[in-house]
């Protein structure tokens, strides 16, 4: 039998640790006392983010419930715009008049509450995307009014608001079908472009990743270049209307180069690519200027370069002019095309240290092969106007202009 005492629980405490219990939400007791705040203060803006400043209120619990008043006035039913029950305050940027002035002092007093309090930021990202997500629920003039709001915030620079948030929750079709998107998005712009460049608002669009995508903005019935330009344009955003054009053209040019490249690559038959060309021309309405550009940029891409050697290089560029001639020559139709490939011949050996030496008999091939006329090389001799390597070009090409000029002659 052994003498110790068996071990007991009697008279001992077990410590238990203390938890804290949250209190209940009361967005409701929060979204009242911050109207009362606006009221006290008759919607004095500066008085009323003073008095803010100075509250106990708990933005970081309740911080949706506060843009929820600053927008409408009050608290809103949850998952809508409708006005839930409590105060009211008369103060809010849908009750402000549909005018820059009116709206701006909100814009400036949000940015003032986001300095002190900037977790803030995504608590207006939620409400905002709320309510454009709900944009049929509004009035016209209410609608305006977001799209004016929505537009001094980013020229304000507001506080790390990421244009995502406004250009994405616009894309539900049911918005898009009924026109609501391209009327917010058509009052944004107005807005916008007042106080800033287009440059500034395809930047915005660029970090929205909207600016390939304007027409998603258009219901379906509109959704073309032409819609895009007629309303723009009635709208007064030509400029807008002219960057939209330009780059359409250049998405077309570079669909034709892409296309271009693959077929040349491949050695199809000239008739072929020849007919392929006609019909992007005729599809797409490019320039013909362009067009030389573009045939001459991808013949020549399509060389297969040697490091040094200067004759093989020389060999490999005329045998490609040769084998495309008749392409060049089916789109050099004017002398003023045919001076244009001048021109493109003479900046490719300027700025390509291996082909500066090859011009005259790049030039001289492209006669040959009846791409360039007489006259062209000797008016391109004699009054060129692109300065770049212009002095070396035209004595390197002189005993091939004497000859054309005595050939002339002996004529």
């Amino acid at each position: 039998m052994s003498s110790k005492e068996k071990p007991t629980l009697g008279g001992t405490r077990i410590k238990t640790r203390k938890r804290n219990i949250a209190a209940p939400l009361d967005p409701a007791a929060f979204a009242d006392a911050v109207v009362q705040i606006y009221l006290d203060n008759a919607g004095d803006l500066e008085l009323v983010a003073k008095n803010l400043e100075s509250s106990d209120l708990n933005f970081s619990r309740y911080g949706d419930t506060f843009f929820e008043v600053v927008f409408t006035g009050g608290r809103t039913q949850p998952g809508t715009i409708k006005p839930d029950e409590g105060e009211r305050h008369p103060y809010s940027v849908i009750e402000c008049e549909a005018k820059r002035e009116a709206i701006l002092p909100s814009v400036i007093y949000i940015q003032k509450i986001l300095r002190r309090r900037p977790f803030l930021i995504k608590n207006l990202e939620n409400v905002m995307r709320r309510f454009l997500q709900s944009l049929e629920l509004f009035e016209d003039n209410e609608r305006k009014k977001l799209a004016i709001f929505t537009a001094l915030a980013f020229s304000q620079k507001l506080s790390g608001l990421p244009p995502e948030t406004v250009f994405q929750p616009l894309l539900k079709d049911n918005l898009v079908v009924k026109g609501l998107v391209l009327s917010f998005i058509t009052d944004f712009f107005k807005e916008y472009l007042v106080d800033n460049s287009l440059d500034d608002l395809i930047s915005i669009l660029k970090r929205g990743k909207m600016e390939d995508n304007l027409l998603d903005f258009f219901p379906s019935a509109k959704r073309s270049p032409e819609g895009f330009s007629e309303h723009f344009t009635k709208e007064g955003l030509v400029p807008l209307v002219e960057y939209n054009e330009k780059k359409i053209f250049e998405v077309k040019l570079k669909e034709m180069k892409s296309a271009l490249t693959t077929q040349i690559a491949e050695e199809s038959d000239i008739s072929e690519v020849i007919e392929n060309v006609k019909q992007r021309v005729k599809d797409a309405k490019l320039p013909d200027i362009e067009v030389v550009r573009i045939l001459w940029d991808v013949i020549m891409d399509a060389v297969q370069w040697s490091g040094k050697n200067q004759q093989q290089n020389a060999n490999s560029a005329l045998r490609q002019v040769k084998t495309w001639a008749k392409l060049l020559n089916s789109f050099c139709s004017s002398g003023k095309l045919e001076l244009e490939l001048m021109y493109k011949v003479q900046m490719q050996c300027y700025e390509d240290a291996k082909l500066m030496k090859l011009f005259p008999e790049i030039v001289k091939s492209l006669y040959d092969q009846d791409v360039l006329a007489e006259d062209t090389i000797l008016y391109w001799f004699r009054k060129g106007s692109n300065p770049k390597g212009r002095q070396t070009f035209v004595k390197a090409l002189e005993p091939f202009v004497n000859w054309l000029e005595e050939a002339e002659e002996e004529e």
